[in-house]
Order: structure tokens, then sequence, then C-alpha cells
């Protein structure tokens, strides 16, 4: 049997984990890290390790949903080609993939101080956990919101050394906005959950009530991008940046209609990765400006 290229292999990898979604929650990261360094030196090695540890987390997180999700991703017709229930990662690759970004995350996690290498372990305890949550609650995109929501905590303890219940108003931001567009993007999936027994607001709400609620969840998201413009004394460019991120917000709603998902990935990826971004631009530069 001829092997894979190793770069059609590293492809699969990437592929199987949607690297390209990390681009969600790192901005976050970062924006958290601007704010801190306005009270705390923040050196290139802290940086460095900081996104290590993100990419090494995600990375163990989504390897480990896919293996525990195996039985209905095979069986869901719009997952039933992803990486591993097509063949092109076998279960054990898998595993070992996880098992290898998991002590990654928790060796970079230890370059950032001994508080950070004892919080890794629950951390990744709380990543594996949401991989179960559509099995018994509902409410398992408000715990994906929640698990992706300690990067910003996460980045403010490595560079600071302690915790601080303002920088908590960034990671609501950040589970609100998360909880929002996974509840869209889970209506695609609502007849397939029904079916298989899985939770999740689209298959116990319906369509229609599911898009309302997360019209909601994501007003909730300006209302946390605002407190963080008071708390944190931003400037115009801040608010400018966040004003576009509601506009954002609007059209992504629009896009997605009760009958119609044809721009799920529109609103899904590409909105969101703007506004991720532009919530990191809007906040580095508001920092720049105040510091000259």
């Amino acid at each position: 049997m001829n092997k894979k290229p190793a770069t059609a292999q590293i492809v699969s990898y990437l592929k199987m984990i949607k690297f390209s979604h990390t681009i969600f929650a790192l901005p976050f990261a970062f924006s958290s890290v601007v704010l801190a360094s306005r009270n705390q030196s923040i050196s290139l090695s802290d940086i460095f390790w900081i996104l290590i540890a993100m990419a090494a987390a995600r990375s163990a997180a989504m390897g480990f949903n896919r293996v525990a999700d195996l039985k209905f991703d095979s069986k869901n017709p719009r997952t039933c080609q992803r990486e591993i229930p097509a063949g092109r990662i076998s279960f054990f690759a898998a595993v070992i993939f996880i098992t290898i970004s998991s002590f990654l995350f928790i060796f970079a996690a230890g370059m950032l101080g001994k508080l950070c290498f004892y919080l890794s372990f629950p951390v990744l305890g709380l990543l594996f956990l949401y991989s179960f949550t559509k099995r018994f609650t509902y409410f398992s995109h408000i715990y994906l919101g929640f698990a992706i929501s300690i990067a910003p905590v996460g980045a403010w303890i490595a560079t600071t050394g302690s915790f601080s219940w303002s920088i908590l108003l960034l990671s609501l931001a950040l589970l609100t906005h998360i909880a929002g567009f996974d509840i869209l993007y889970a209506c695609q999936d609502t007849d397939f959950d029904i079916k298989a027994g899985l939770f999740s607001v689209p298959a116990r709400f319906g369509i229609k009530k599911a898009l309302h609620i997360s019209k909601m969840i994501h007003i909730l998201s300006m209302v946390f991008f605002f407190l963080i413009y008071l708390k944190f004394n931003m400037g115009n460019i801040y608010l400018c940046a966040v004003v576009i991120i509601g506009c954002l917000m609007i059209c992504e709603h629009k896009l997605i209609k009760p009958d119609d998902f044809s721009n799920i990935n529109v609103a899904f990826f590409h909105i969101n990765s703007i506004i991720s971004i532009l919530l990191f631009g809007g906040i580095l530069l508001d920092e720049a400006l105040r510091r000259f």
C-alpha cells in the first residue's frame, strides 16, 4: 500500500481539527494580552507560548471531539466524509494526535508558569467534556462557548500571574459570541439530531425559535463588548470596531433563513472570523494610540 505524502497527511489532520477555525478564539486571547500589557510587561516568549498553548489545546479538544463523535459523524450525511469516518485518518492515529497535542498544551502551560501548569489539567478536562454535552443537555452551545471562553482568562493569567474579574467581560463576550453562532450552525443538523437523540437548541425548540434565541444571545455579546469599553476605559477606535461588529452580527442573522442554510459557511466562518479580528484590531490600535 502506498503511503500518503507527508503534506497530504498534514492537510488531513488540519482538516480534522478545522485548524482555520482557530481564528475565532485566538484574537480574543491576544486581546486579553494587550489589555494586560497596560500594567505588565509582555515578553515575546509569553506570546510564543500562549500561541502554542492555544493551538495545542484546540487541536486536542477538536481531535477528542472527532473521536468521541465518530459514531454520529459516520451516520450524518453532512459529516460522514470527515477524516476519521472517511478513513483518511485512523482511530488510533487520531488518539495519538490527541495525546501529543495534550502533552504539548501542558508543556506550553508549564512554560508560562506553575499556576498555568496546574490549571492546564482541569482546562483539558473542561474542553474534552464538551464532546459529550450534546448527549444530555440542550445547553451544549453555551457549554461550548464557556469552554472556549477560558482562553482570554488563561492568557491574562499567563501574562500577569494572577486572576482579574475584569477580564471576565472579554470571556463573556466570547462565550455568547460562540454560543450564538453555534446555535446557527446546529440548525443544519436539526433533523439528524432529533433522529439520533442528540440535544441541541434547534432540535428542542425548532429552527425559528433557535434563530431567535441566537439573536438574543448575540445581543448579550454586544452588551459585553460595550461593558469592556466602559470597564477598560477604551477609546473611539475600539468603539468604532464594536459598532462594525454589531453591523456584521446583523448581517450574519440576515443571511440565515429558517428554510435556507446555503449561506451558513459565509455566516459561520467568514463573518465570525472578521468579528474576532476586528475586536483584536480595535483593542490593539486603541491601546497603541493611548501610548503615543
